[in-house]
């Protein structure tokens, strides 16, 4: 990988400690009446089968203090009736300067966490509920004054629908996930569509013909009725417009056909295609009966690359939310569409907005949306010491700001402002005072790995404990301002040899040092170390930047190698601790397993409460030398957070134990 200058980035620390409280700073980004729709799935068993559905929908007032109104519309289903209603009620919300925050879930009284775009539209879910037995997709947007008439509907949109039909015999399984386009002459009047979609586990597609529409308004929201013709949509929609015209959300009344559903929309539009830029998202996902619900965020480059985090919900895991760091790809055609092995996208609004339907078997919906400029931020936190929240990231992997943080993980903050006077880097043990900098995590000192006037990088000590840290960086005695982090137990980033968080990890041959690359690949039966950070608290503790020894983590970690999630085939870890001599590095030494695809293969790791897919290791299938396989684990079994399974994993056994390698510096600097 590059220079330590580039990969390991650092912060600064205030020694006053800190309540560990929301930032509260960027609450006026929610501010008058807003549209808004939630649906709530809850749970019934453990085939995946519900036992509740709830739509609600209408009016929501933020008073831009913390404080909210509203009054809803409601339609419920449970397994001994259904009915529907209106309710009022009020709540609260804690907004930070970067749009990140939660506000009370209206109908449960949890946390729904999500975030503000650029636009003002707020997207978000209760993956922390304490119940830990629902879903949740929340969608508002600010309401146009004056209210949206048919001339705002004009132009050409793509939809994305997902609808729970199966939810009235508590199946989730019978889902339906499509998409189509309407065009529309801001008179009303809509084209006929071509509806594609996919039900339940079929990997089949269905297609039926929705002819002309009928169109009105109400309220400011549009009334669409689709014929009763086929297996996809039918029956009443209602949408909800940004203020620009160009994001479109809703669904079916509690008066209409399964209104369960959640629909999401953009403008498409003649030019190029582009998109690029940090997103905020969110979303529901359902493969065979297993559903999850997430928010979090997506960074993606002009070359098409992107490095996305979501903290999600599945009820079917342990613990049942977790963060999933990954990457792909984005190929736009010229209709502002591009497709993955599991959805299809659609991308509008100069680039700011994507909408995703799933692919069957995995089904769902999803929606993005561009993210405050840094600009925006910085004014907001109005600190000339300025940390970027957006700019906080696992040092290995680059995952996005929106995923939590782990004891004894190292992070970057880059893209910030006056965080040094100079360029210094540290040695080890690394100290809690850098060129008169100072970095606090959770009210505690971090050791600094290097400072910069922009960015710097440090270790999360291992004494922060969550759910929420405050981190905030001191120069010279002046203080930035207060950014808040989730704190999760593991948080595995792998180092790659780009240093972006793309392509090869930095990966070694066990037996020679040398490194795993093209032309020297992985050969089944050999183990190799892997290069991490996030792995958390180990057995032996060290002192915070200190130099790391012979110890294992504290939590179970699995690993996976396949060319995608379905063929990923388990990997004996041998080894998952610290980087002995080095400081914020962990290490996993995996011996790769017989049945994979020779060339570009993705590594799967899965930890307590995090998931990560985001580097390539290529892979040999010519058989290594039997002195590199140890011996077999102890009743290995699919673990629940498998690629494409659902069931507990043993604890391994037969660990052997690293050795120190010098080789490491040439990934790592």
């Amino acid at each position: 990988m590059r220079n330590l200058r580039r990969l390991f980035l650092l912060l600064a620390i205030a020694c006053a400690v800190q309540a560990q409280t929301w930032d509260t700073s960027g609450n006026s980004k929610l501010s008058g009446t807003y549209y808004f729709r939630q649906v709530i799935y809850v749970l019934g068993d453990q085939y995946g089968d519900l036992s509740e559905a709830v739509s609600l929908y209408g009016n929501i007032t933020f008073d831009g203090n913390g404080h909210y109104s509203l009054t809803q519309n409601q339609w419920v289903y449970n397994d001994t009736s259904s009915g529907a209603g209106t309710l009022s009620t009020t709540g609260t919300y804690s907004i930070s300067a970067s749009g990140y925050g939660f506000m009370s879930n209206p109908y449960t009284g949890d946390s729904i966490y999500g975030l503000v775009s650029q636009n003002g539209i707020f997207v978000g879910s209760s993956t922390d509920n304490s119940s830990g037995a629902y879903n949740d997709l929340l969608i508002a947007a600010p309401l146009a004054s004056p209210l949206p008439t048919a001339s705002t509907f004009s132009g050409t949109y793509v939809f994305s629908d997902l609808d729970l039909v199966g939810v009235e015999t508590g199946q989730p399984g019978g889902m339906l996930s499509m998409m189509f386009s309407l065009t529309a002459d801001g008179a009303c009047h809509l084209s006929s569509t071509i509806v594609t979609g996919y039900v339940g586990t079929s990997a089949t597609p269905y297609t039926q013909s929705a002819s002309f529409p009928t169109c009105l308004f109400s309220n400011g929201a549009a009334v669409i009725t689709f014929p009763t013709n086929g297996t996809l949509i039918q029956g009443q929609k209602y949408l909800y417009f940004s203020k620009d015209g160009n994001f479109v959300f809703g669904g079916s009344p509690y008066t209409g056909y399964n209104p369960w559903d959640m629909i999401v929309g953009v403008k498409v539009a003649s030019g190029t295609p582009t998109f690029s830029g940090l997103f905020y998202q969110a979303g529901i996902d359902e493969v065979g009966g297993d559903l999850d619900t997430y928010f979090g965020s997506l960074a993606a480059t002009s070359s098409g690359a992107i490095l996305g985090h979501q903290r999600l919900e599945d009820l079917f895991g342990s613990p049942a939310a977790q963060d999933s760091t990954y990457t792909d790809t984005v190929k736009l055609t010229s209709t502002y569409t591009y497709s993955t092995g599991t959805s299809r996208y659609a991308v509008g609004a100069g680039g700011a907005i994507r909408i995703g339907s799933g692919i069957g078997p995995y089904l769902g919906l999803s929606v993005a949306l561009q993210a405050p400029t840094q600009a925006s931020i910085a004014a907001i936190a109005g600190t000339s010491v300025f940390v970027n929240p957006q700019g906080i990231v696992n040092a290995a992997s680059w995952a996005p700001f929106t995923a939590g943080i782990a004891p004894g993980e190292l992070l970057t903050i880059y893209n910030s402002a006056n965080l040094s006077a100079d360029t210094v880097v540290s040695g080890i043990p690394f100290p809690t005072t850098l060129d008169q900098v100072q970095v606090s995590i959770g009210g505690l000192p971090a050791p600094i790995y290097y400072v910069s006037p922009t960015q710097i990088s440090v270790v999360v000590p291992y004494g922060v404990t969550g759910p929420i840290a405050m981190i905030q960086v001191t120069n010279q005695g002046s203080l930035s301002n207060a950014v808040p982090v989730f704190v999760n137990s593991s948080a595995a980033g792998v180092f790659t040899q780009n240093a972006n968080g793309l392509g090869y990890g930095a990966t070694e041959h066990n037996a020679t040092g040398a490194i795993v690359n093209a032309a020297s690949p992985a050969v089944i039966g050999e183990t190799v170390a892997v290069y991490v950070t996030g792995l958390g608290a180990v057995t032996t503790p060290i002192a915070d930047g200190a130099a790391g020894i012979v110890s294992d983590s504290v939590g179970t970690y699995t690993a996976y190698i396949g060319t995608s999630p379905g063929t990923a085939v388990l990997a004996t870890v041998v080894y998952a601790g610290l980087a002995p001599n080095l400081s914020g590095l962990y290490q996993m030494d995996i011996t790769i397993p017989s049945g994979l695809t020779a060339g570009d293969n993705y590594l799967y790791i899965y930890g307590p409460d995090a998931y990560n897919s985001q580097s390539l290791i290529p892979i040999s299938t010519s058989t290594g030398s039997s002195s590199l396989v140890p011996s077999a684990p102890a009743a290995v079994t699919t673990p629940s957070n498998h690629p494409a399974g659902r069931t507990k994993v043993d604890p391994k056994s037969n660990r052997g134990k690293p050795t120190p390698r010098s080789a490491i510096g040439k990934i790592v600097q």
